[in-house]
Parts: C-alpha cells; structure tokens; sequence
C-alpha cells in the first residue's frame, strides 16, 4: 500500500508549495492589474493633451490668419495707409542685425512718407535667422507683431519699436519666449493684454507667418532687409541708397502713378468721337 501511494502523489497531485507560489502570484498580478489599466488610462489622457497642445502651438492646426487691424490687398503683408495706391514693400526679420539696422536708419524717412501720404507700406516677415540659428524667436515675434496689429496700426507700430530696441543677438532666442514678448507688449500704450496674451499663447498667427515665409523664398529675394517700390526692388542694391534717395524715389513712383492716374481719367471722361455718316 504504501508503495502504491507514491506513484499516484507523484502523478496525481501537485506539490502544495508550488500551487501556493502560483496562487500569490496570480493573487499579486489580479492586485496591480487595476492600478496598471489606471496607469495606460492616464499615459493615454496625456497623449491626447500633447496632441491638443501641439495643434494649439502650430497655430489653430496650421490655420493661415491674416491679421485683421489693418486691411491689405497683399495676404503675406501688413499694411498701412492701405488708401494710397503707391506701394512700399518691406521684408525684414526681427532677429536679423541688418533688419534692426535698416530700422534705426529708415524708419524716420518711412514716417515721412507714411504721413505725407505717399506710399502704403507694406511689411512682410521673414524667419529666416530661425533656420539658420536654430530656435523660433523670428516666428514668434512676428506672430506677437501680427497679435499687436490685431488692435490697430498704433499699437503694432510701438509693439515693432519694442522689438528692435530689445533684439538679442541672434544666437540667444529670448523672442521664443512668451512671458517675454508680453512683457514688451506691456510698454505698449492701449495694447489691451487680456486680448493680446492669448493670442500669442495660441499662435493664431504662425499659419499666417509662415506662408509668408514660404512666399519669400519662392521669390528668391536674397537676405534682408529688402525694400520694394510697386514690386521693383530698390534696397539692397549694389550701391545702397540713402533714406533721402529713397524718398526721392517713392515721390518719383508715386509722381508717375498720378500722372497715369489722371490720363486715364481724362480719357475716361472725354467725349467719343461722333461717327462718320456713310
């Protein structure tokens, strides 16, 4: 009997301290599959949230909005003095040297011509330093500039001023920052921040700036600053000109254009010749 009852416990049963190991193992499993279920539940909510937040950072989901303070017939541009129908184009870029030089240079003959009523300037920007030095500062700030223009052409012109007058060298990003460029807006006189910060926080306009981007190196226009007279580029040129040749030259377009402007009216108003009798 007793050699009987070997084989069959061999056979037959299972060791007891082997079946409780497995049972506090499936017991230990069973115990954390709740809090695992928990945890991909949680991972997944962050995805989702990363998700949002990069399609809120591109811009609305790359959604290309123009600026809406000032009209402009250009969708790339923002104008001002949009009435005039001589047009000044300017492409710069706010972390550009040359950019902030032409400014501090330029930007007293552009007022000039701006109240003489001229010309309509028109300013497109670039992001080129963004590609070459890494970073999104260019792309920021414009799209803090067009959030300014939003509210109207005096508050993007004191919001420009901000920017040149606190440009870092190109190598330091500090327009990528938003806490940075609200604090400039904040310089700015009736720039209202509940409406302004937002916009910057969501990027309403960074579809907008980088179709400009795109249409600027589809013109092949070399590096900024560039400057545009009704579409002839005038600055750089191999000998630079001064802000007072560039006066002159916009009085001169703008001259012409009213010349033209008046024949065709005069043409317009005169009577046809009668018909001769057969």
């Amino acid at each position: 009997m007793a050699e009987s009852k070997g084989p069959r416990d061999a056979q037959g049963q299972t060791d007891p301290k082997a079946s409780g190991a497995a049972g506090l193992r499936r017991t230990g499993l069973a115990r954390w599959r709740p809090y695992t279920a928990a945890i991909v539940a949680v991972g997944v909510m962050f995805a989702a949230a990363a998700m949002i937040g990069m399609q809120v950072r591109s811009g609305q989901g790359g959604e290309v909005r123009v600026p809406t303070g000032v009209p402009s017939d250009d969708p790339h541009a923002i104008g001002i003095n949009p009435a005039v129908p001589m047009t000044l184009t300017v492409y710069e870029d706010v972390r550009n040297p040359q950019s902030r030089i032409f400014y501090q240079q330029y930007n007293a003959t552009i007022d000039t011509i701006l109240n003489s009523g001229l010309a309509r300037v028109e300013y497109r920007f670039v992001t080129s330093v963004d590609k070459q030095y890494g970073g999104d500062g260019s792309a920021m700030a414009a799209n803090a500039a067009a959030c300014a223009q939003d509210q109207g052409k005096e508050q993007f012109v004191a919001f420009m001023k901000e920017l040149w007058s606190h440009q870092p060298e190109r190598r330091h990003d500090r327009f990528a920052g938003e806490s940075y460029l609200e604090k400039l807006a904040k310089k700015v006189k009736h720039l209202d921040a509940s409406v302004f910060a937002p916009c910057v926080h969501n990027n309403d306009h960074i579809g907008w700036v980088d179709a400009s981007q795109k249409d600027y190196l589809h013109r092949r226009l070399g590096e900024v600053p560039v400057v545009q007279i009704n579409g002839q580029t005038v600055y750089p040129l191999a000998d630079k000109i001064s802000p007072a040749q560039l006066e002159q030259l916009v009085r001169q377009a703008a001259a012409k254009a009213q010349n033209g402007l008046a024949s065709s009216q005069s043409q317009s108003q005169s009577p046809s010749p009668s018909a001769s009798p057969s």
